[in-house]
């Protein structure tokens, strides 16, 4: 049985920028194929880069795993590319892309879009090909997270085939998906992910065999509240203590109050109050602040708005809103009267 030696294997780590999360560190696991014998790199993958393959590749072709840890107060361990190779089964290429840049695993928010390109390459379509060296599956599967779900510790397998697709065509596919199918009630609450991946056919040497698999992370529409004072409210004296909830804050978002003079009007550029919430993590936040001693920065009698706006990389949205009459001028009534 002849021997097949994979020369060289191209690792690109999911666009993976090192310098930007130091705390994802990268492995490659090669599975040789129908057998199951199983090797680690031993060293940390680099970003990105070529290896010689540890293993000589059988007949049956071997499985390439690009797995990622990220550590932070829980070690979560992501799958980011897998590939299978053998002398004839095609190669196939998944990229994913979203309107957030984020560097190490593709995610967006339930509310937007995503891209998906295929790129098919080596389909043969001779009489005398092999079945399984003519045509690719293309499957998509969707799993949600559950109600405050972050997907650490999720079972992949129950994952929900949405659809599959034959590809007997070499070349790119992009495909645009408006909305996320994850399954869930309330739309802009959703978590969870979409997986697609490419899968060779079956033959007397190997089973189907997945060529490459890239998912990406739908999480929720932020939504928000601020509480102490009722809209409409005539406050004649300082300014009340605010509670600030924040609900699903998106991974990426910066979260501050402005205010401006009159009444609420979407889109309007107010002045900043000295408050605010970076966030920069892998999962969304959610918290409960505390606003007091703003009451300076109001330094005029009428209507005033105040707007809870949150800055993500899909644009700014105003999560609450409220307004109020401020009348701090002092009357006084009397009489004056002489006595003569």
């Amino acid at each position: 049985m002849k021997t097949i030696f994979l020369h060289s294997i191209s690792l690109w780590v999911a666009g993976c920028s090192c310098a930007f999360a130091q705390s994802y560190t990268n492995y490659l696991r090669q599975t040789q194929m129908p057998g199951g014998v199983t090797w680690d790199a031993s060293s940390t993958v680099p970003e990105s880069g070529s290896q010689l393959s540890a293993l000589a590749i059988n007949p049956g072709g071997a499985r390439f795993d690009l797995w990622t840890i990220y550590s932070s107060s829980t070690i979560q361990e992501y799958l980011l590319q897998t590939t299978y190779v053998s002398s004839y089964t095609p190669l196939a290429e998944v990229v994913i892309r979203s309107e957030d840049p984020y560097p190490t695993i593709p995610r967006t928010r339930a509310d937007r879009p995503f891209w998906v390109d295929v790129t098919i390459t080596g389909l043969l379509s001779g009489a005398t090909d092999p079945a399984g060296s003519k045509s690719v599956t293309f499957l998509r599967h969707v799993q949600s997270y559950g109600v405050g779900g972050t997907g650490i510790g999720i079972d992949r397998t129950q994952a929900t085939l949405h659809s599959q697709a034959s590809i007997t065509q070499n070349g790119l596919q992009s495909l645009t998906y408006a909305v996320n199918a994850i399954p869930g009630a309330d739309r802009a609450k959703i978590r969870g992910e979409e997986r697609f991946s490419v899968f060779s056919l079956a033959d007397w040497q190997a089973p189907a065999s997945q060529l490459d698999s890239r998912f990406i992370q739908i999480w929720p529409v932020a939504d928000g509240n601020i509480a102490g004072i009722a809209n409409g409210s005539l406050i004649r004296s300082a300014l009340p203590q605010l509670t600030i909830t924040m609900n699903d804050l998106y991974p990426s978002s910066n979260t501050y109050l402005q205010y401006y003079k009159g009444a609420p009007v979407l889109g309007t550029t107010g002045m900043i109050l000295p408050w605010s919430l970076n966030i920069s993590d892998s999962v969304p936040s959610s918290q409960v602040k505390i606003l007091n001693g703003y009451d300076s920065f109001f330094d005029s009698d009428g209507r005033w708005t105040i707007e809870l706006l949150t800055v993500t990389p899909f644009g700014t949205d105003r999560l609450a809103y409220i307004w109020f009459d401020l009348d701090r001028t002092l009357e006084m009534n009397g009489t004056f009267t002489t006595i003569e």
